[in-house]
């Protein structure tokens, strides 16, 4: 059966594309889908951008996607290194400098992809949506070859890429190539990963057995006790423990927003445990730091947490990519952080240790940027000097 041609209107920006050009793309994710044994029930024209494809998998879950999806080549370039590769951004008109947005559906139903395909070595490389948007359009994404070697050998791949632009470090972000065989598994985890730091999508990216769904039946088994002496949410939703787990896990948006409320619960956990602590309260402020505290009933003290890398540096040490994800056109110094703007840096080594634990260090004791005077450096590591119990910070604090 030929997948039918979407008709539903959905507000994302479509752009006309060569569909001669574009047509091995789509052939490349429809096959991929197929052959993973899913049925694919619609799907955009090759001549419309990004492709829209809805399909079934084998176990009957829906799943729709839009893939921003272009063609990834070997095209030797003067001035660039030999065993370099790249896909390039492009659509619209040249002419056209201003960011496009990246579409991302609020109601969750569809998942946002962002990659370059190689149909005829048949392998895929992949960016964080959220990273790129939005994005400026005829530009390239360049990988190595020898990250194509590994896509090949194990068919699934995961790095980190960090570029420079007007001679000051972009944000590290992480990269995940695959095989046209784990084409599925990375529709799935993209959908698990929207809105994760990039420490955690790398941690998600080498744990995808936890994108499994739960054995069919798991939601109906009763609780071993009575549902009246549990929390009161697990009355007022009538469900028991089980159900409302299961609704968590497969919902994309919701397990998003409890994973980042569970981190910082876990921070304020832990500082609370801490003797001469008299308040400790998180804050819920775009952009601002995440705990409030008081310390033997002294002045407010702020807490930015931040997450740590996946991949330690060679000493074996955690990593952190100190600096916002993106600056003022008209300052990119705006970029990082001032020592100025909290009290106390708490790294969540999570990503690494896979353990809800925390290391801590005063901003003032952290290395400023050389380009940007009054900047925080952004590449931090958490050695040995970090303390891993908050009271000694608090007490230099107080001195």
């Amino acid at each position: 059966m030929q997948p039918r041609h979407g008709d539903v209107a959905l507000d994302y920006r479509r752009y006309r594309v060569n569909a001669q050009d574009r047509q091995p793309l789509l052939d490349f994710m429809l096959g991929a889908l197929q052959d993973a044994g899913c049925r694919v029930l619609r799907c955009t024209p090759p001549n419309e951008a990004p492709f829209r494809i809805g399909f079934e998998t084998p176990d009957g879950e829906r799943i729709g996607v839009i893939a921003y999806a272009f063609l990834a080549t070997r095209t030797p370039t003067k001035n660039r290194p030999l065993d370099e590769r790249s896909f390039q951004i492009k659509y619209g008109s040249k002419g056209d400098g201003t960011p496009h947005d990246v579409w991302q559906d609020p109601f969750g139903i569809y998942t946002t992809l962002f990659f370059g395909i190689d149909p005829k070595e048949r392998f895929f490389v992949a960016v964080d949506p959220e990273m790129h948007n939005p994005t400026k359009m005829f530009i390239r994404f360049e990988f190595k070859d020898s990250h194509v070697e590994l896509i090949k050998r194990n068919g699934w791949h995961v790095w980190e890429r960090q570029k420079r632009s007007d001679g000051l470090e972009e944000p590290i972000e992480v990269v995940v190539g695959g095989s046209a065989a784990n084409f599925l598994r990375f529709v799935q985890f993209e959908r698990a990963a929207k809105g994760l730091d990039q420490g955690h999508r790398q941690l998600l990216a080498d744990k995808t057995e936890l994108l499994k769904r739960p054995a069919a039946g798991v939601a109906d088994i009763e609780p071993a006790i009575d549902t009246v002496a549990l929390h009161p949410l697990v009355r007022e939703l009538a469900m028991n423990p089980h159900q409302i787990l299961e609704i968590i896990a497969s919902a994309r948006r919701l397990k998003m927003a409890v994973r980042g409320w569970v981190a910082e619960e876990h921070l304020k956990t832990a500082i609370e445990k801490a003797p001469g602590i008299t308040d400790c309260q998180r804050l819920d402020v775009e952009g601002g730091p995440d705990i409030r505290l008081r310390y033997k009933d002294g002045r407010p003290i702020l807490i930015e947490c931040k997450n740590v890398l996946r991949q330690t540096n060679a000493k074996k040490q955690p990593r952190v990519d100190f600096q916002r994800t993106r600056a003022s056109k008209s300052d990119p110094c705006s970029r990082y952080y001032g020592a100025g703007e909290f009290d106390v840096l708490a790294a969540c080594l999570h990503a690494v240790t896979e353990r809800w634990e925390f290391k801590y260090k005063l901003p003032i004791e952290l290395p400023g940027h050389k380009q940007c005077p009054g900047k925080l450096a952004s590449n931090v590591t958490v050695d040995e000097m970090w303390d891993a119990s908050i009271v000694p910070i608090l007490e230099r604090l107080s001195a």
